[in-house]
């Protein structure tokens, strides 16, 4: 019987402690665009040790989402990889519970035709959310699509700033 208890006690207690929103917030988070981003910036966040809500990241996007992040190789090259959401979710899962990571939105630009939509979020990356500057910045180009009743993300394609890849004024916020 104790055996039992200790068992039940940990299933809910790693329920509750998994940063999970209802179905209610999730309708929401897809309503709007700005709702959406904040979403996507929120499923991936937290401190260290607490889990993300990759429920909520994955109502957020299209099944077939691609996520690219860019970067330089050894040999210099200007390189990037490719990932499904389950992918990404795979990739990053233990490197956000064991550093803490929150990214956050600095700026945004958008373009929109019709029901496609284009934008520029630049962003900040802190380990903690209490962390007076970020580690790091840099500009996700976000493809999001309206299928007539709510938004999905379709692409993250992303770069970090550098010093010979700095954040251009028009996208820095100031």
């Amino acid at each position: 019987m104790k055996k039992l208890y200790v068992l039940l006690l940990l299933l809910f207690g790693a329920q509750f402690a998994t940063a999970q929103v209802s179905e209610e917030q999730r309708q929401r988070d897809v309503q709007s665009i700005d709702n959406l981003i904040e979403a996507l910036y929120a499923s991936i966040s937290g401190e260290k040790g607490e889990p993300r809500d990759w429920d909520r990241f994955r109502n957020l996007v299209i099944p077939e989402a691609r996520l690219i992040p860019t970067g330089k190789n050894a040999q210099g090259n200007n390189v990037y990889k490719v990932y499904s959401p389950e992918e990404y979710i795979e990739s990053s899962n233990d490197y956000f519970l064991e550093n803490g990571f929150y990214e956050y939105e600095i700026h945004r630009e958008e373009h929109h035709y019709g029901r496609v939509v284009h934008l520029f979020s630049t962003y900040g990356s802190k380990q903690s959310k209490t962390d007076a500057e970020p580690f790091n910045k840099g500009i996700n180009s976000i493809q999001l699509f309206n299928d007539g009743e709510r938004w999905w993300v379709v692409t993250i394609y992303w770069a970090h700033e550098s010093e010979s890849n700095p954040i251009p004024e028009k996208y820095s916020g100031q």
